[in-house]
């Protein structure tokens, strides 16, 4: 009986852990965004999740700016064009602009004026709570970077859709947003709806026995 247990749920975990795997693969990073509104609570339920991650120390060290504002967005806008621009222009090399032009990207962003939501990660390079026992931070890095794919996956679970949108250099984000000096730009995440007939590279993820190794080679 105990064995049938055990079986039953190491099955019910299988079942499980595929049928998310199967909601995951169907997540695509969309540029083409409608104007459709998106509840500030759906973003404060995806932000939650996201603050569900694990962290060096605990210390939790992101902070999720939310703007919905149009004339922030389109400051936003003006200042990540400015800077892609110069990466598109001088900054990337061949190699890197061959690849993105499988993806057909441009300097030109759009989406930052048209989705309803743009949430700005920033990474915090010290510990700021007042009960804090000391002001260090560990695995910044690690620790937001697991936030942010937490959060990918919550968007994507309430049927909405986002980008990882990269600027660099990204500093404008934390001096438009009235960010302090500790809280450094990680990440640009426009969430929303896709337009109606939206169209994403035609991509293929790699499989899964080439991303998995068990015990040794």
């Amino acid at each position: 009986m105990i064995a049938h247990v055990r079986h039953s749920i190491a099955i019910s975990e299988t079942l499980a852990a595929q049928a998310f795997a199967n909601t995951m693969r169907s997540r695509r990073s969309v540029r083409e965004f409608s104007t459709k509104p998106v509840a500030r609570e759906t973003i404060m339920a995806c932000v939650d999740a996201a603050n569900s991650a694990p962290s060096g120390a605990n210390k939790q060290p992101w902070r999720f700016v939310a703007v919905s504002n149009p004339a922030l967005k389109h400051e936003i806008r003006v200042a990540a064009e400015e800077e892609e621009r110069k990466f598109y222009d001088a900054r990337a090399n061949d190699e890197w602009l061959a690849d993105l032009g499988l993806l057909g990207t441009t300097w030109e962003k759009p989406f930052l004026d048209d989705a309803p939501w743009l949430v700005v990660v920033f990474k915090l390079m010290k510990d700021d709570r007042a009960e804090r026992i000391t002001d260090q931070v560990y695995y910044a890095n690690e620790s937001v970077g697991i936030a942010v794919g937490l959060f990918i996956a919550a968007v994507h679970h309430a049927g909405l859709v986002t980008l990882t949108h990269t600027p660099s250099p990204m500093r404008f984000l934390g001096e438009i947003l009235g960010r302090p000096s500790y809280e450094r730009p990680y990440l640009l995440l426009p969430v929303g709806h896709p337009i109606e007939g939206c169209l994403v590279p035609d991509i293929a993820r790699k499989p899964l026995s080439e991303v998995i190794v068990f015990d040794r080679a």
